[in-house]
């Protein structure tokens, strides 16, 4: 028995997708054959705009497994799925499963299980695929931007913090619709919570001179909050760092070959060769550079006392330190695309961040300079 995948255009513009099973089908109940299942999934004939375009996309990924699936079911003599709705799964443990999976660092982790957590006291511990809809989503939405924290009840979530939780579940909401079991991707017709600008701290080239000389209790942190600074590189690619990553060519000097642990996209940047002298000697190529170093609160805890020793009073996190690098390439010069480049940013007006900061400082600078005296306000230069 051979399972196609057909298409019939249907009003309004839309296609109905739809299997075509030769030979037919036998319902074992009521005896009638057939030889379709119309799979209740649409596309545009037409599509405008990216959003459309990517909706067939989706639609013909989901169309294309479900029939090979029944390919599968029915050369293994299973021939009762076409009689059944799509199946019913519990969406909090299908969601508690992908926050399993996500442990690229201790904080992408968190925000995910945070998520699972407001997920599970928004529907009382119950909700299955069925339950999912776009006014669930809207309901949902409205619901972190209203509800108070589980952490201090006194305060609400940050829209940050809306935003993060939400697009951990509009990735959910996709991942079960790829695997068929949601009907479409309800998200694509939901507007997203958007971050808010924060304030992204930096030590300035002085300042981090000063924690260059200071002693740190954790020499393997000073170390890499130093590299960062110089390289740019995130927490999680650092601490997945070998010898063998760092490599030395004539042309191109000292580089790292490497896959971001953010983006999983793969990465070329030149480093510095102070940057190369701080590690010290190389080890094997297999072996961590930073080994021993891990994410917990006796770190943080060890890099705010290394901070304050070295007479710095800003609050300052180890993802400072790539704040720092960027911030020190614009202000040395170094132009906003080529900075988006190290950066490894998808979008240049990621960066642009960075810039606008850069040049809040620079405004302030000029604001420094003291009050000459109330003379001749009416003076000018001759």
């Amino acid at each position: 028995m051979k399972v196609t995948l057909r298409q019939k255009n249907i009003s309004k513009g839309m296609i109905s997708l739809y299997l075509d099973f030769y030979p037919p089908l036998v319902d074992p109940i009521s005896k009638k054959s057939t030889r379709r299942e119309f799979l209740k999934l649409y596309m545009y004939q037409k599509p405008k705009g990216a959003i459309e375009r990517n909706h067939n996309k989706q639609t013909q990924i989901q169309a294309d497994s479900i029939r090979s699936s029944r390919q599968l079911d029915i050369q293994a003599n299973r021939f009762d799925f076409i009689f059944k709705e799509i199946k019913q799964v519990d969406f909090l443990a299908f969601f508690k499963k992908l926050t399993g999976q996500k442990w690229q660092s201790d904080g992408n982790h968190g925000n995910w299980l945070s998520a699972y957590n407001y997920l599970d006291k928004f529907t009382d511990g119950l909700c299955v695929t069925g339950d999912i809809d776009i006014e669930f989503c809207e309901d949902f939405k409205e619901y972190l931007k209203t509800t108070d924290s589980i952490k201090s009840k006194a305060k609400k979530l940050s829209q940050n913090s809306q935003a993060s939780y939400f697009s951990k579940f509009s990735v959910a909401v996709e991942e079960a619709f790829k695997k068929g079991y949601l009907k479409e991707n309800y998200m694509l017709k939901v507007d997203v919570i958007k971050q808010k600008e924060t304030e992204r701290e930096f030590l300035t080239l002085e300042e981090l001179k000063a924690l260059y000389s200071t002693e740190c209790e954790f020499p393997v942190l000073k170390v890499a909050a130093l590299f960062s600074a110089l390289t740019g590189l995130r927490w999680s690619d650092l601490i997945n760092l070998t010898w063998g990553e760092i490599q030395y060519s004539e042309i191109n000097g000292h580089f790292i070959r490497f896959i971001h642990e953010k983006t999983d996209r793969p990465q070329t940047l030149n480093i510095a060769q102070q940057a190369v002298d701080i590690l010290g000697y190389p080890r094997n190529k297999t072996d961590k550079i930073f080994q021993g170093l891990k994410y917990s609160a006796w770190t943080n805890l060890k890099l705010s006392e290394w901070v304050m020793r070295a007479g710095i009073v800003k609050k300052i996190t180890f993802h400072c330190f790539r704040h720092t690098y960027a911030t020190l390439q614009l202000s040395l010069g170094t132009d906003i695309y080529t900075v988006s480049k190290l950066l490894n940013h998808k979008n240049v007006k990621t960066t642009q961040i960075y810039a606008k900061v850069i040049d809040q400082r620079k405004k302030e600078a000029a604001e420094r300079i003291p009050d000459l005296g109330s003379g001749d306000k009416g003076m000018r230069i001759a």
